[in-house]
């Protein structure tokens, strides 16, 4: 290259100042693209045991979708509407089944020691996005504006009262049972999703537990 051409070629960009590439740089360094979306798993993946985190989060989108349907149209539109019925049981149904994938989910995990590897806050996201599912389930029961709601909403305000939270979270209290339900607590669950996401991402999946003869062996000096 000449001294001309030289001159005229393009210097490095210095580093970027501010926290805005502080940010950028510390987010491509702990989850790279390669990471981030992978195109090749492990091939122990290939159990069916690691299924059911994704048929999880496939269940989590089918019940956003009709749940914002539902809270579109209102929580008792499903009481005088064909298509409002079809959603409401489209809604309950995938409730039921991401409620039973994460269990397994959770439990399968739980036997295979999934905070292994430094994966301890990983498995404490899912096991607290598994409880805020919990309260959003009770709360979506509390919104059927139907005589179940009535009667669950009336038995639960006493155990609610009697350990202290009755007078934050009334559950006789529909307008407030309904923001927990469509708002608040949806966004807890999606926000500790993503995280969870993230860092199984970021650690990769938890690797089968190893076999007794392999561990000895490791353990022999």
């Amino acid at each position: 290259m000449s001294t001309r051409e030289q001159a005229e070629a393009p210097s490095e960009p210095a580093e970027a100042s501010g926290w805005t590439a502080a940010v950028r740089r510390r987010a491509v360094r702990e989850l790279p693209p390669e990471k981030l979306l992978p195109d090749t798993q492990p091939k122990y993946v290939a159990s069916w045991i690691y299924v059911f985190g994704v048929l999880t989060l496939a269940a989590f989108f089918v019940v956003l979708g009709s749940g914002a349907v539902l809270a579109i149209q209102g929580p008792s539109w499903w009481h005088a509407s064909g298509t409002g019925h079809f959603f409401n049981s489209l809604h309950l149904w995938s409730v039921e089944l991401f409620m039973a994938f994460m269990v397994i989910h959770l439990w399968g995990k739980f036997f295979m020691a999934a905070w292994r590897g430094r994966r301890a806050l990983t498995w404490i996201t899912g096991a607290v996005a598994f409880l805020g599912s919990i309260g959003t389930a009770f709360t979506g029961y509390l919104a059927q504006q139907n005589l179940d709601s009535q009667w669950i909403a009336v038995q639960s305000k006493d155990a609610l009262n009697a350990v202290g939270i009755g007078g934050y979270f009334d559950a006789m209290n529909f307008g407030q049972m309904l923001m927990w339900h469509i708002v608040l607590l949806p966004a807890v669950v999606g926000i500790l999703v993503v995280l969870h996401i993230l860092m199984v991402r970021r650690h990769g999946v938890v690797p089968p537990l190893p076999l007794k003869s392999e561990t000895t062996q490791e353990e022999q000096p």
